[in-house]
Order: structure tokens, then C-alpha cells, then sequence
């Protein structure tokens, strides 16, 4: 555990020096007071004062890339909308919080910035309601069911929790008094009916920060009670058979919206530095938190950077993958086909914000991708560990292309969190590697250069750990066990295998007796017989790669996710 620590804070260490190095543009002198909300005018956005990252990234309020700036040196405040559990989760929701994962742990590990991540669960809504009549179960079975099933994918999924998980139901005593001051603000109006609606219309031209025009209809409801379509619920009175909770305007419970804005400001206050959901919250979800978040605390701007995710889409179809859509795969049956390390470097092969297309094509890439690196990388550990002959090794161009290596994915990190561009660069370093990494069967005493390739493969091994992909293909102490006691067999079977082989592969006449040399006839069927066994254990995910006289095998992520399927059966 301890090397494993020391290895994550080397990584952040090293990576921040790096930026240094490499960053074009330096932090502006003075910039260290702390503000609250900035002034702006209508939906303009202002920088705010603070801590300069060094990062850019894309904000949804400006729609164009701007200086990272946090409130606090070295801690990034970040809020999230999660999941509203009345059933399974999908890949769909998988690919906007394994990309955010991906960002949160880009801003700690490689420029050792605090992520203090909070999360909201919607357990009482609509849908949760229904589901709850439709099974005959109260809706808090619904959603502590579906809850828990969420937390469990996301674990499976190598997502790392939130710092907080909030429930919306333990925190409606937080949210009335929240509406409270917002309608003492003059923001908000409750109706006859005991509803509260937000008054759009008294933040004039403030609303509208993610382009939507100001004709855009709010949530339905009863028009007549409404000052404006665009108004929407804050609270909404209780209905036969709903869940409900006393408030100055009745029973009722809360609006989707006012939930995000209360727990968020009971969590970070007046003031978010980053908020962050899939692209279809961004209206009129996000639009009608800030307007609520803003006439609560009466500033003009709360939360400083808004990131989006893009769909999911299955190839082939322009619509996102949605439950109501019936078109999606769900977490869990994803898993019986591929790992959640492909599933990473399947989301890490696309920029968070773009859409991206779902198919087998874009899964067989990704698992490529990983196959390529470690391929690689056991090919230069049996480098190091003299079990790979090579003709020597250009170790100057590998040290320069390592550290260019090194620039390049700080760089394209630090861009908008541009990870095509870093993997790209890990996979070009990978190439330059296995250039130099060609096998022969005799190197006569020629020098070897194993230092340069155990950089390069732990590099790219912490890297990749960094971004969320377990090389390893195992987590935990009882995973790491057992998959130590396969390798060492493996290990035991493959020696024995090469000395079977070198005997097979022996010439004839190597006494330097008369007559052309060739194989012994009669070793002949010891070759076949190394040669089945090796085609034989392929598609048990144990692959023994011949490489002239000597062998290289590495066990493969399909052989051990199968033998993690057979432990939880």
C-alpha cells in the first residue's frame, strides 16, 4: 500500500513540475483574493478572482474555453447531479460520470488540486412515485433499491465516490426555508393552490445563460396560476397518495430544480467552482438552478464553471441512449461483455463534451488500445528482465522521446482536459518503443539498455492508473492473490515450454559435422506439440508469444475478468 502511494504522489509530483515547465502561459501576479459572486451584467460571465490553475477549460455560460481560476489554492469545489434511482442505470449515464471521474482525477493526480465533490441523489420525483404504484411498494423501497444498484455500478465501473452523497429526502427541512428566502427576495410567488413557482420574469434578462431563448416554455403545471410559462416549480402540493411534507404552503414536497441549489449551497455556500452534468441538463435544469441559487444568495454569479458531457448514442442512431427511449444497455449487462477498463479507454478516446457513437466498432477499438499497451508493456519487462534478446537499443532517442512524452500529455491535459491527445501521445511512445523492441535469437554479448524501458513502461502504467485504467485487472488484496498464484504458474509452465522448444529447435550437425543443419526429425512433433499448447492456451486468455528461440506470455483482461465472473457466481 505503501508503494502504491508513494507511486500516486510521484506521479502528481512529477506531472506538476512538469507543468510548469511546459505551460505557455504564466500565472497572472496578484490574482489571490477571494471573491464571492463576481459582478456581471445580464448573462455575461466574469473571470473569477482567485487561484489560476494554469488549466483552461470549455465553460457552458461562455461557450468558449477560459482560464481555470478557484476560489481556494490548490481545491476545486465541484458539485454534480446524480442519478434519479426508479431503475437500472445505463451506459448512458456510465459515460457522463466515468468522464467526469476521468476530470476529477486528471485536476488531483496530475496537478494536485483537492477535488471536494459533492452529489445528489433524487430519491422522491415522479417516476419514482409511479414506479413504487406499479410494484406496490412505498417509493422509498424504489429508490434505496435503485440506489444502492447505482453506487454498486459505479464501483464496478473504477468511479471514485464523491466526498458526500446527499439524499434529496433528508434534506427537505433545508430546502423550505430555501424557498422561503427566495420568495422574501421577490423571486418566487405561491399560488392559491399551495404551489411555489419561481417568478422568471424578475431576473429579467439574467435568465437565459445557456442560450435558450426567452420564449422557452417552463415545466407543465396549471398555466392559469402562473404569472409566465417559463415560471417552474419550486414546491408542488401533495397529490392521493404521494409522499408529502408540512411546509408554510401545505403538504407537498420539493421541485426537481431546488433541490440541486439547496443541497449544493448547504454544502459549498454562496459560492461553486465547478458544477457539472450531462449536456441535456444544461436547460432547463442548470438554467433554473442558477436563476434560483442567485436570487437566494442576491449575487450574480454562483457557480463559476458549468462542464457539459456528451451523449451517448447508439451508432447509427441520432438519439442519445435514455430509459424512456427504451434504447439502452444497462451497466451491469455491458459487463458481461466487456471491462470496465475498456469502458474507460473507450470514454478517454473521446473529448468529454463531444457525442459520442456506441458500438461494437468504437468497443473493439478501445480494447485494442489497451491490448497494444500491454502488449507492450510485458514486452519490456521480459526486455528487462533479459528474457527478450535485442539488437541495441537507441537508448538516447527513447530518454528524449519519454520526456517529450511527458510535456506532450501534461500539455493536452491541461487543455480542456483533452485526453485523446494524451493517450495519443502515450500510444505514439509505445510505438517508438516496440520500433527498438525487435526480437532476435542471438545478441553476442551486445549491451543492453533495460533502464530506459522500465521508465517507459512504468510511465505509462502510472499514467494510465492515473486516468482510472487498472493495468492489473484486479482490485483488491484476494483479486491480487489469486492472479499473483495464476502468474506463477503460467511463469513455471512457460519455462518449461522454452526448454522443451530450444530442444526441439536444436540443429542438427551444430558439432560442425558435414551436411546442411535442420530440426531432428524426430524432435519434430515436440515443436507441434509447443505449438498446440500455445494456440490452445490463446483463448484462455494466457498468450505465450514466441520471439525467436526465446518466449514472452502475459495473461490477457479476458482471462481474468472470466475468472472473476466464475467467483461471483
Amino acid at each position: 500500500m505503501l508503494k502504491l502511494c508513494c507511486a500516486r504522489s510521484l506521479v502528481a509530483r512529477e506531472a506538476n513540475i512538469l507543468r510548469r515547465l511546459c505551460r505557455r502561459t504564466s500565472r497572472k501576479a496578484g490574482d489571490r483574493s477571494h471573491g464571492s459572486c463576481t459582478a456581471t451584467s445580464g448573462t455575461s460571465w466574469t473571470t473569477p478572482s482567485g487561484f489560476d490553475t494554469g488549466l483552461k477549460t470549455y465553460n457552458s455560460l461562455t461557450k468558449r474555453k477560459e482560464p481555470l481560476v478557484l476560489a481556494r489554492d490548490g481545491v476545486a469545489t465541484w458539485y454534480s447531479c446524480g442519478p434519479t434511482v426508479y431503475d437500472h442505470a445505463h451506459l448512458g449515464h456510465a459515460c457522463s460520470y466515468v468522464r467526469f471521474d476521468i476530470l476529477q482525477r486528471i485536476l488531483s493526480r496530475f496537478f494536485g488540486i483537492t477535488v471536494v465533490h459533492a452529489m445528489v441523489i433524487t430519491d422522491i420525483d415522479d417516476k419514482i412515485i409511479r414506479r413504487g404504484w406499479e410494484e406496490n411498494v412505498c417509493p422509498s423501497v424504489i429508490s434505496a433499491l435503485y440506489e444502492e444498484e447505482f453506487k454498486k455500478d459505479m464501483l464496478s465501473l473504477n468511479v471514485i465516490p464523491p466526498a458526500v452523497y446527499l439524499r434529496v429526502t433528508e434534506n427537505v427541512h433545508h430546502i423550505v426555508p430555501f424557498i422561503d428566502r427566495i420568495v422574501e427576495n421577490g423571486h418566487a410567488y405561491a399560488t392559491k393552490e399551495g404551489n411555489v413557482y419561481f417568478d422568471v420574469g424578475s431576473i429579467g434578462d439574467r435568465y437565459g445563460k445557456f442560450g435558450e431563448g426567452s420564449d422557452s416554455p417552463g415545466e407543465p403545471g396549471n398555466e392559469s396560476s402562473k404569472r409566465d410559462s417559463r415560471d417552474f416549480a419550486l414546491w408542488k402540493r401533495s397529490k392521493p397518495r404521494e409522499p408529502y411534507w408540512e411546509s408554510p404552503w401545505g403538504q407537498g414536497r420539493p421541485g426537481w430544480h431546488i433541490e440541486c441549489s439547496t443541497i449544493a449551497s448547504s454544502v459549498f455556500g454562496r459560492q461553486l467552482d465547478i458544477h457539472s452534468g450531462g449536456i441535456d441538463l444544461a436547460f432547463p435544469h442548470h438554467e433554473n438552478e442558477i436563476a434560483q441559487s442567485e436570487a437566494y444568495h442576491q449575487c450574480q454569479q454562483w457557480a463559476n464553471y458549468f462542464l457539459h458531457s456528451g451523449h451517448l448514442h447508439l451508432k447509427g442512431s441520432a438519439e442519445k441512449m435514455s430509459k424512456s427511449l427504451k434504447n439502452y444497455v444497462t451497466i451491469k449487462d455491458f459487463l458481461q461483455s466487456y471491462s470496465a477498463n475498456e469502458f474507460r479507454m473507450f470514454c478517454l478516446l473521446a473529448k468529454y463534451k463531444s457525442a459520442v457513437d456506441y458500438s461494437e466498432g468504437s468497443m473493439s477499438e478501445a480494447r485494442r488500445s489497451l491490448g497494444t499497451v500491454a502488449t507492450f508493456i510485458h514486452g519490456a519487462q521480459a526486455y528487462v528482465k533479459g528474457q527478450l534478446q535485442c539488437p541495441p537499443i537507441q537508448e538516447d532517442v527513447l530518454w528524449e522521446r519519454l520526456a517529450e512524452t511527458k510535456c506532450s500529455v501534461v500539455e493536452a491535459l491541461a487543455d480542456d482536459f483533452d485526453t485523446p491527445r494524451a493517450v495519443g501521445a502515450l500510444m505514439n511512445l509505445v510505438h517508438h518503443g516496440n520500433c527498438q523492441l525487435q526480437p532476435v535469437s542471438k545478441v553476442d554479448g551486445a549491451p543492453r539498455s533495460p533502464a530506459v524501458y522500465a521508465a517507459m513502461a512504468s510511465y505509462i502504467r502510472d499514467v494510465l492508473d492515473a486516468l482510472g485504467v487498472d493495468l492489473l485487472g484486479a482490485k483488491g488484496a484476494a483479486a491480487t492473490s489469486h492472479l499473483a498464484s495464476l502468474e506463477g504458474v503460467v511463469e513455471q509452465l512457460s519455462r518449461f515450454r522454452s526448454q522443451v522448444r530450444a530442444f526441439a529447435l536444436a540443429r542438427a550437425h551444430a558439432d560442425g559435422s558435414s551436411g546442411k543443419p535442420g530440426l531432428h526429425p524426430d524432435r519434430v512433433p515436440l515443436l507441434k506439440a509447443c505449438d498446440a499448447l500455445r494456440d490452445d492456451l490463446a483463448p484462455l486468455g494466457v498468450l505465450i508469444k514466441d520471439r525467436g528461440a526465446a518466449s514472452t506470455w502475459e495473461i490477457s483482461e479476458v482471462k481474468q475478468r472470466a475468472g472473476k465472473a466464475q467467483e461471483d457466481m
